[in-house]
C-alpha cells in the first residue's frame, strides 16, 4: 500500500500530489515541491505535523 498526499489538504489551491512506497519518500518528494513552488526552505515541527496528517494510504488500482 503506498503513502498518498494532497497539497491542497496544507496548502488550498495546490494541485500537486504525490504517492510513494514509504512515508520518508513520500516526505522527500513533498520538501522538492514545497521547495519549488512555495519556498519553504525549512520543515518545521508544526509544518511536518501538518504534512503527516495530510498523508494517506493509497491502495494502487491494477
Amino acid at each position: 500500500m503506498e503513502k498518498r498526499i494532497a497539497c491542497n489538504d496544507v496548502v488550498p489551491g495546490c494541485t500537486f500530489t504525490a504517492t510513494a512506497a514509504t512515508e520518508e519518500e513520500l516526505l522527500k518528494r513533498v520538501m522538492a515541491h514545497a521547495s519549488q513552488a512555495h519556498g519553504v526552505t525549512e520543515l518545521t515541527p508544526e509544518l511536518a505535523a501538518k504534512v503527516r496528517s495530510a498523508i494517506r494510504n493509497h491502495v494502487h488500482a491494477k
